[in-house]
């Protein structure tokens, strides 16, 4: 035997030393297992294939962003009521993969590691996952043996107690690997329930949010008399699996996605018992916090003016729905849901219309009053000669049914929708969820009232004998303010504000220990915020103000605090309205200059704090949303799907041998020398007689 041989064996020899040395060591980390799951167990390991010969890169073919476009494009050029059978091919997409675990990572770590950056070894286990998920193998929260870890996660080398085990089986922190998994259902998902669902539903949609609801309400919601205001927040906590399956499989017919979102709503998050309040208060009483040394990948918290903001989040906008282990998927699976609703209600507004052709507005069909249907109403919103018409509004959990007619028929819509929602949801609703609300007293939703203005406009029309005549009316305008009280409410909630009537600003004591400058560029950010999240408000200016007064007052008083100075006053006259000025301690006479220290760079120039003036406060923003609006992306999605039809093409190019091509600036300028030479009357003659002989 040759030496050569000899240390080949010796290394073979090593090498399954040290297997079974690592697989001790996961016998006895992993929970214990029943002898008659063993065999099962053993055959399942004998069928995964063997990873370690594929290449990883060799799967890296397209570009993730050309895969996601094309599934858009698939999904909206579709017809509305077809079905997709075959979503594997998508999810074998191993660049799908990396970028859901680019998105994944992100949210972990708080940076979007690029492409080339990810290890080989984190590219071969990404593979597996996907090789598991396509196989039929793949479980939800398998966190004693992932096939990934998190880029956080210690690799570890030494042995696991079990109390450690068990806390980390019963922890309520998701796994990464499903979070990867999720990523890409919603990207394979997402895209065809977005090409089915309702114009009506504006909550966990790309493209819609708050503000797309409170402009359609603006736009479209005038002249209604009585509101039905719902919470259906209760579907968002418990769903029955059967009713969320039966809505996916309208659209998908795949049984591996359907398998794996099934898997998903069945297995129950393991949730820690509580402990009773007076335990937590008593531990809470002798505990000291201590500061939190952050790891090198873990993400820094939020900053303050964010969590802050957070704080200021409306109630229907607060409740997430959550299923299972379905994670980012349990919006998209609520609106699934709720779509079936808002198809019922799209049916119901069409048999409800009664157009009169006495109504100012909807006179003849339901598309009436494109004009502008925020126009003043000068005759009551409701009565014999009126038309009876319904319009529906929904974001996430929470809907609005504005009814122009009587009482009795909000009655009994109300009635037909709880028994919708117990025949097909299976959740029991009574009146209390369900509310009957006048518009006159006030519509309360995401922290804005829906209410009436009247109005006294000055009507002026010439008369039969050509005399100018000016008629004084009444009339109600459609108004949307951001209620005060439940601003108020939220200062206290975050404790810089107390007392309702009279509101008194508290110090910000969270930023006792930071900067004069660091301070004021928080606050700025947040008042830049509800600055924009007020901005569709009628009182915009005035809610505002308030936020910046509480804000620059509860600064006062830190800064008075924390500089000895006894009073806001005295800190106004220093460091003027705006706090721009810097403020220095009156024992500290030693120290040097604000300028001097600035223009050596060792300090921070310091913002003043924005909107000390109400003029400084931007107006509302009253630019009219279109009826029939659409996000940006569905209106390019279309326009693009138009150019792929080579009918188009034809009719184009019939249209250029007829006419011959031209440009548009060559016929704006025959426009305006035929205007000049021949005059306004002759092209009118022309135009009419284009459209008698057409």
């Amino acid at each position: 035997m040759s030496f050569r041989t000899i240390i080949k064996r010796l290394q073979c020899n090593r090498r399954s030393f040290i297997d079974s040395i690592s697989l001790a060591r996961f016998n006895s980390s992993a929970p214990a297992v029943h002898p008659s799951r063993r065999s099962s167990i053993s055959l399942q390991f004998q069928n995964v294939p063997q990873l370690q010969d594929q290449d990883p890169y060799s799967y890296l073919k397209e570009d993730p962003i050309e895969i996601c476009s094309s599934i858009w494009v698939k999904a909206f050029a579709s017809l509305p009521n077809s079905s997709f059978s075959d979503l594997s091919g998508f999810l074998s997409k191993f660049d799908l993969w990396v970028l859901a675990y680019q998105r994944s990572c992100a949210d972990v770590t708080g940076s979007f590691p690029p492409r080339n950056a990810i290890h080989s070894h984190v590219l071969q286990d990404l593979l597996s996952l996907r090789n598991a998920v396509i196989s039929g193998k793949f479980s939800w929260n398998r966190k004693a043996n992932p096939l990934i870890r998190s880029p956080n996660d210690k690799s570890r080398t030494h042995l696991i107690s079990k109390r450690k085990l068990q806390a980390m089986l019963e922890s309520d922190e998701p796994c990464f690997q499903d979070r990867i998994v999720q990523e890409v259902l919603l990207k394979v998902i997402e895209p065809i329930f977005e090409a089915r669902f309702s114009s009506k539903s504006h909550a966990f949609r790309p493209g819609r949010n708050a503000h797309s609801f409170i402009r359609t309400i603006r736009s479209n919601f005038a002249g209604y008399l009585w509101f039905l205001k719902a919470d259906l927040s209760e579907i968002f906590r418990h769903v029955d699996e059967n009713v969320v399956m039966g809505s996916l499989e309208k659209a998908i017919k795949d049984k591996t996605i359907l398998r794996l979102v099934k898997s998903a709503l069945q297995s129950p998050r393991q949730k820690r018992p509580r402990v009773e309040d007076n335990d937590v208060k008593k531990k809470r009483k002798g505990a000291t916090k201590k500061k939190k040394i952050l790891n090198e990948n873990e993400p820094k918290p939020d900053p303050y003016w964010l969590r802050t903001f957070f704080n200021f989040a409306p109630e229907e906008a607060a409740k997430v729905p959550s299923y299972g282990h379905c994670g980012i998927l349990s919006p998209l699976l609520a609106n699934v849901c709720l779509n079936e609703l808002d198809i019922v209600m799209e049916d119901k507004i069409s048999e409800y219309f009664r157009p009169s052709k006495l109504d100012s507005i909807w006179r003849d069909s339901i598309n009436d009053g494109c004009h502008n249907p925020a126009w003043p109403e000068f005759v009551p919103a409701s009565g014999k000669e009126k038309t009876r018409k319904m319009d529906y509004i929904r974001y996430g959990g929470h809907f609005l049914v504005g009814i122009r007619g009587p009482r009795e028929d909000a009655v009994r819509i109300r009635k037909e929708i709880i028994e919708f929602c117990e025949s097909i949801f299976g959740i029991r609703l009574d009146n209390s969820k369900i509310e009957i609300e006048h518009i006159s007293r006030g519509i309360i939703f995401l922290d804005h009232v829906i209410c009436r203005r009247i109005i006294h406009p000055t009507l002026r029309y010439t008369s039969s004998g050509g005399s100018i005549v000016s008629q004084k009316c009444v009339g109600t305008l459609l108004s949307v303010t951001a209620s005060l009280e439940q601003c108020i409410r939220k200062f206290r909630h975050v404790e810089l504000v107390k007392g309702d009537r009279d509101p008194e600003p508290l110090p910000c004591n969270p930023m006792l220990y930071s900067s004069q400058a660091h301070t004021n560029s928080q606050m700025n950010k947040f008042l830049e915020t509800m600055a924009d999240w007020y901005r569709y408000a009628d009182n915009r200016k005035k809610i505002v103000g308030f936020c910046a007064y509480v804000i620059r007052s509860s600064l006062a008083k830190l800064y008075a605090a924390r500089y000895r100075l006894k009073s806001r006053a005295k800190v106004y006259r220093i460091a003027l309205r705006n706090l721009s000025r810097p403020l220095i301690e009156s024992s500290n006479n030693a120290a040097p200059e604000y300028s001097d220290l600035l223009r050596m760079g060792l300090v921070d120039s310091i913002e003043g704090v924005q909107f000390s003036r109400m003029s400084m406060i931007p107006s509302c923003d009253y630019t009219p949303l279109p009826r029939n609006w659409v996000p940006h992306h569905e209106n390019v999605l279309r326009e693009y799907i138009k150019l792929q039809d080579q009918e188009l093409y034809s009719e184009l190019r019939k249209v250029v041998k007829r006419k011959g091509l031209s440009l548009p600036q060559d016929e704006i300028s025959e426009i305006v020398w035929g205007y000049k030479t021949l005059g306004a009357c002759h092209f009118k003659t022309n135009v009419g007689s284009e459209m008698e002989g057409g």
